[in-house]
């Protein structure tokens, strides 16, 4: 017998990102990457800043960046909670690859700190979000993903 789909909701410190059901989530957690299933056992872990992927119960993909926060799993619910979280759509690619370039040339020659290597890993999650919502597009037969 099939296990019924997750319920999920992502939050972010000022909406709801996300909510409804889901058959996969994968995300970062301090620890390495994790992979919930419905019926997982009960968890709750620290993320950090990542690309979370969301296999809905219809088969479509969400993926969305989140600063870190927290994943939390109990009776078949999820919760994400990042003080930020965009959905792959809202990610402007160029101004985050822009944005990116100049963290990576700084952090390169030695003159990032803690801060703008943090926000360098939320530009490079926001950046894989935003490709993954354009591969995911493109994947399904619509061509409007540029």
């Amino acid at each position: 017998m099939a296990r019924p789909p997750l319920e999920v909701e992502v939050v972010a410190a000022d909406r709801l990102v996300w909510s409804g059901q889901a058959v996969n989530i994968i995300a970062r957690t301090v620890e390495g990457d994790i992979g919930i299933l419905p019926g997982h056992e009960p968890l709750l872990a620290l993320m950090v800043p990542c690309l979370v992927e969301i296999v809905t119960a219809d088969g479509r993909s969400e993926s969305l960046a989140v600063d870190g926060g927290y994943i939390s799993v109990a009776r078949n619910h999820v919760s994400v909670l990042a003080q930020e979280a965009t959905l792959g759509h809202e990610v402007g690619l160029e101004e985050a690859r822009r944005e990116a370039s100049t963290l990576e040339a700084k952090a390169l020659r030695g003159e990032a700190n803690d801060d703008e290597f943090h926000h360098l890993r939320i530009l490079q999650a926001q950046i894989r979000a935003g490709e993954r919502y354009l591969q995911n597009k493109a994947d399904a037969g619509d061509g409007s993903a540029t």
